[in-house]
């Protein structure tokens, strides 16, 4: 089985809900690591000398290869990634090598053989 590691920046405020929808697309779990900052194509707007920043959170899941694509649009659907600028951004690559997942690769067996 191959799998794919999801990176998705999410503003904090969206991470319960882009979790639940990356579940409901296949993903099996996930790990999340509050409090990233970053910057896109414009800076941020500051007031007296301070920047203006929403605070993000970096998930990451390892998904089966089958199933990534479809998790990913979800992804970007429920975090509105292209309804503006600084929203969030995901991105997708492949993984070399997974160890901790055997236990998963009978359910995602059964899922991925359901979804071809």
């Amino acid at each position: 089985m191959r799998f794919k590691l999801i990176l998705a920046f999410v503003e904090d405020s969206k991470t319960s809900a882009v979790l639940d929808a990356a579940r409901e697309a296949g993903a099996t779990g996930a790990t999340v690591i509050n409090n990233a900052r970053g910057q896109g194509l414009k800076e941020k707007r500051t007031f007296f000398g301070l920047t203006l920043e929403v605070q993000k959170d970096v998930l990451l899941f390892v998904v089966e290869e089958h199933l990534a694509r479809q998790i990913l649009e979800k992804i970007s659907e429920v975090g509105e990634f292209d309804n503006s600028p600084g929203q969030g951004i995901a991105v997708q690559i492949d993984v070399e090598d997974a160890v901790g997942v055997a236990h998963q690769v009978e359910t995602l067996t059964k899922v991925v053989e359901e979804n071809i």
